[in-house]
């Protein structure tokens, strides 16, 4: 028998907001044992590693739960209403960098935090690229840049580059 479950009892909605909601839950672990779960609900999201002349397109943008300006890929929320994955990434890739990709390939998938959080994100590699035009959300405000392969490697190596999703599609995309 496998013990390695919990139950969920009851669950209580404590927050609703724009980008996630929380719930507090009571649950039985495999052994008897009665605790409580808080869990952060996000509807997930995509992540696209995108490949043009051996430069990698990134983005740089002020966080604010990390108070400072982090280098990423280019990524974002799944509308809410069901989207593809796939579409979701062309969608993003166009907004944020302006470019479109002919060349699409699936990475999977990550959970960003599963201690408290049931955020997944889908990750993308995309080549085969043409500049369209970047229009971006209202309220996103990032820059747009493109950062040689070696580099972003090194970046990643000496800490200059410390966005968990962004090291795991680059390491699924061009590493694996």
């Amino acid at each position: 028998m496998d013990k390695l479950f919990e139950k969920t009892l009851d669950s209580k909605e404590i927050y609703n907001g724009k980008v996630f909601r929380i719930t507090c839950d009571d649950v039985e672990l495999s052994d008897g044992y009665k605790t409580k779960r808080e869990v952060v609900h996000h509807g997930g999201g995509v992540v696209i590693a995108a490949e043009n002349n051996n430069k990698i397109l990134m983005v740089r943008q002020f966080r604010y739960p990390a108070n400072n300006v982090l280098l990423e890929l280019p990524a974002g929320k799944l509308d809410k209403n069901g989207e593809d994955v796939l579409s979701a990434a062309k969608r993003e890739l166009e907004e944020e960098t302006g470019y479109i990709a002919q060349n699409w390939e699936s990475l999977g998938f990550i959970w960003t935090s599963p201690g408290f959080c049931s955020e997944k994100l889908f990750l993308f590699k995309a080549s085969n690229l043409s500049f369209k035009g970047q229009h971006l959300d209202e309220g996103e405000i990032l820059n747009f840049i493109e950062i040689d392969k070696t580099e972003v490697f090194n970046m990643i190596k000496d800490g200059r580059i410390s966005d968990s999703k962004t090291i795991a599609a680059i390491g699924r995309a061009f590493l694996l």
